[in-house]
């Protein structure tokens, strides 16, 4: 009878005890973040003593070289630098705009070229404008109402979406096709409306591509600030004759080295298997890239910082990579992936941050249906911490060509209502990102990380069985 009982007495209370050391565990990592936290530190180096880190820079290859050293004085068991070619796209001077709205009368309008654009001719480009609201107007308008003008993309981000990242996606193509789709019809050049959700000065650049089209059948894009698009909207409206002048000087250079950087912890019991947290190292040139992505970056080395200061030993290996090239290549995922392969490195779970430095409230995963429960599982030991989002959804572009059948994916998500106020634009910079808002991150990065590392993932054999 007293086996019995003691057998009971067991068998429901050891979850408790489990819990109970969870939860001491994450508070140790949460207290640990907020009152010794390092990534605050970090990013005030790589934004303030390095700023933008456009891929194939001098300052991309400083930002190598510092996270490095950073993890080498966290006393890790490895740290190294993959080789990654990566594109090398330069800005030059300056770009300037106005709209002309007679011989003489004009108004500047804040202007950014895209990233990979051609230049515009060596005294600028003027032409007048044809307004759409995304690629599918032009094949409605045709080549005569296009051939030599300017193609102006001038559909906004949905303010009804509360996902801005839905917003934003519902947008980006005019930005990264919509050149190459416009030169078919005659355009001369394209501007498009920065992919922003509030109205204020600040152009927002990005990636652009032209696909096959020959260099020298490539027309210039740029990107105009929102309230410059309000500006050229209404004044079309008025006035249909208007025209447009824009100059830009930008150039892409032969492919050059770079580096991933990487360091991890070795596995005490399972080190084959690999868990991964990582940001990308790059950014564009015209703020100094805090948000996009030294926040990931700095999270995602306070991970494993966080983990050994607060004494747990993994069972698996932990690797931080710092990815280079996300921005327009993403050659640096690529290569990381494409080189794991041929070690035949299992990796069982990958976390990315590059959604910004502000407040988390909980990850997007992208898994099976029985880890997706597993890690929703969790959700009570977070709730103190007001994190509550445990989502099936995307996970980070880096970590992206790791996915197959036996790896978990997941993107930390913080609020995200003012990132696009911020995304590829001049005021990305460092003052708007919250010291205490960027410890919650990483913390809740490597609560995560821990229960997976302790829990482990469900097999795919488990899974199909």
């Amino acid at each position: 009878m007293r086996t019995i009982l003691f057998l009971t007495i067991f068998l429901v209370s050891t979850p408790f005890f489990s819990q109970n050391e969870d939860e001491k565990q994450i508070k140790a990592i949460y207290d640990k973040a907020l009152t010794n936290g390092k990534a605050y530190d970090w990013l005030n180096h790589l934004s303030n003593q390095i700023g933008g880190r456009l891929s194939g820079s001098v300052q991309a290859q400083q930002a190598v070289d510092y996270t490095k050293a950073q993890l080498e004085l966290l006393g890790l068991d490895k740290v190294w630098l993959q080789p990654v070619m990566v594109p090398k796209w330069v800005r030059g001077i300056p770009e300037f705009a106005y709209l002309e709205t007679k011989p003489g009368l004009t108004t500047n309008v804040p202007i950014c070229a895209l990233g990979g654009s051609v230049a515009t001719p060596d005294g600028g480009l003027k032409a007048s404008v044809v307004e759409v609201q995304g690629i599918e107007d032009l094949e409605k308008l045709g080549k005569e109402a296009i051939q030599g003008k300017i193609v102006f993309y001038n559909r906004p981000m949905d303010p009804t979406k509360i996902n801005t990242f839905s917003a934003y996606a519902s947008c980006a193509d005019q930005r990264y096709s919509g050149a190459a789709e416009a030169s078919k019809y005659g355009a001369v050049g394209v501007i498009v409306r920065s992919l922003n959700l509030r109205l204020d000065d600040y152009p927002h650049t990005g990636s652009m591509a032209y696909g096959n089209i020959p260099v020298n059948q490539r027309i210039p894009a740029a990107a105009i600030s929102t309230k410059g698009a309000e500006l050229i909207s209404t004044t079309l409206k008025l006035n249909p004759d208007a025209k447009f002048y824009f100059k830009q000087n930008c150039k892409q250079l032969d492919d050059v080295m770079s580096y991933n950087v990487i360091g991890e912890i070795t596995g005490s019991t399972y080190p084959d298997e690999i868990m991964l947290v990582g940001g990308h190292l790059d950014s564009w040139d015209l703020g100094d890239g805090s948000h996009d992505d030294g926040a990931g970056c700095v999270q995602s080395m306070d991970v494993l910082r966080l983990l050994k200061e607060t004494g747990y030993k993994p069972k698996r290996t932990l690797r931080v990579v710092l990815f280079m090239n996300e921005e327009n290549g993403l050659r640096g995922g690529k290569e990381y992936a494409k080189v794991a392969q041929s070690k035949k490195e299992k990796h069982i779970f990958a976390l990315e941050s590059d959604s910004g430095g502000f407040t988390p409230r909980g990850f997007s995963i992208d898994a099976d249906p029985e880890n997706l429960k597993q890690i929703q599982g969790w959700r009570s030991l977070f709730e103190p911490y007001l994190i509550h989002l445990f989502q099936e959804g995307g996970s980070g572009a880096d970590i992206g060509p790791l996915k197959n059948d036996g790896i978990v994916l997941a993107g930390l998500r913080p609020d995200s209502q003012r990132y696009f106020d911020h995304h590829h634009a001049e005021n990305d910079t460092f003052e708007h990102v919250n010291k205490r808002e960027l410890e919650l991150g990483a913390a809740t990065m490597a609560s995560l990380v821990y229960l997976i590392d302790k829990y482990g993932t469900v097999p795919p054999t488990k899974i199909k069985g």
